[in-house]
């Protein structure tokens, strides 16, 4: 622990350091000199960074309450335990996933680098839009959604993919109506976290609906906010996706539809599929689901094999200033029993 916090402090940014402190010295009222060393403290005792202690309010939270939340010295044991990364191209390499997960994609696709000239052309001439991917980056970077209108001819229009070096080609999403009333522009996906218990059986750990916002074509550091897995309804008005920031809306700021309480429809079925899909590469027991809600269900989009600790437990959606550890420790007890893998943790006072 003392060598990782060496390092963490050695790596930090003195400047921006300086401006978490004076953050949260202007958000808590507390002397920015205390502030700095419960910065210290929290990053001996939790594996909190300074990021970490901001975007979660520390500074308000007391031992107990701190001990309970994923800091980014814990993400990444529980990753690193959770997780095989021999087998993570099955679901980073969009090729690979497509494949893998066929039942759970219901959209048209062609793997670019593998099928013919002739076959992508039949593939295109079909189609007013395509969604091209590259094979293994995520978050949307590497996605691009192309009208094949804007492109003189085919030649032109396969030059420009195969000189892009994309991977797959896929359908469009179309969604579901009550979804793209929150924002039209982009496929608003669910984000679902699954584990595999030490008995192979999954479990789903959140979910988190998120919005496009100012033109973007991607939901990634968008808007989001937690859903409950039985009504599909909002918990939480949105975060802004801006963890520094916190900005919160009521509402979405462009369509302007109140988002607490608005009902994403097949949220079961969503949960149904993704757990069924995490038990597809056992490896992987720790996953992040970007699931689209389209007019006839869900579908997986990706698997994501490293998961942020950060949009879980936000304060805006934990008024009750407990994070996510409790919950994990319900599935994966065994990550808490101390070592060089797991961690140490008692959460018995949380029962009484």
């Amino acid at each position: 622990m003392a060598n990782y916090i060496f390092r963490i402090l050695k790596s930090a940014s003195l400047g921006k350091m300086k401006e978490a402190v004076k953050t949260c010295h202007e958000r808590s009222g507390k002397s920015s000199l205390k502030i700095f060393f419960d910065m210290l403290y929290c990053a001996k005792k939790y594996g909190a960074g300074y990021y970490d202690y901001q975007i979660f309010a520390f500074y308000n939270l007391n031992k107990k309450q701190r001990s309970t939340y994923v800091t980014r010295l814990v993400s990444k044991k529980f990753n690193t335990f959770m997780n095989d990364y021999a087998y993570d191209h099955f679901l980073e390499n969009k090729d690979e996933f497509n494949e893998l997960y066929k039942n759970c994609v219901r959209r048209g696709f062609i793997q670019l680098q593998k099928a013919s000239r002739e076959e992508v052309k039949e593939f295109c001439e079909k189609r007013e839009y395509i969604f091209c991917k590259m094979q293994d980056l995520e978050c949307g970077h590497g996605c691009e959604r192309i009208k094949i209108s804007d492109y003189k001819s085919f030649d032109e229009l396969y030059k420009y993919l195969t000189d892009r070096q994309f991977c797959i080609l896929e359908d469009n999403i179309t969604q579901h109506p009550d979804v793209a009333a929150l924002y039209p522009n982009a496929v608003n996906s669910m984000r679902i976290i699954t584990v595999l218990d030490s008995k192979g059986e999954p479990h789903v750990l959140y979910i988190v609906q998120k919005m496009g916002i100012g033109g973007s074509i991607i939901d990634n550091n968008c808007l989001f906010t937690p859903v409950d897995p039985e009504t599909g309804k909002m918990l939480y008005p949105a975060h802004s996706g801006d963890t520094v920031k916190g900005i919160i809306y009521e509402e979405h700021p462009e369509t302007h539809i109140h988002l607490q309480g608005y009902t994403i429809p097949y949220v079961k079925e969503a949960v149904k599929m993704v757990l069924e899909a995490a038990k597809v590469t056992p490896q992987i027991r720790y996953v992040g689901w970007d699931v689209a809600t389209t007019p006839d269900g869900p579908e997986i989009i990706e698997g994501n094999t490293y998961c942020a600790h950060d949009f879980w437990q936000l304060p805006p959606h934990t008024p009750d200033g407990i994070g996510m550890l409790p919950k994990i420790k319900e599935y994966i007890p065994e990550f808490f029993c101390g070592g060089k893998e797991g961690i140490k943790r008692n959460f018995d006072w949380l029962k009484k």
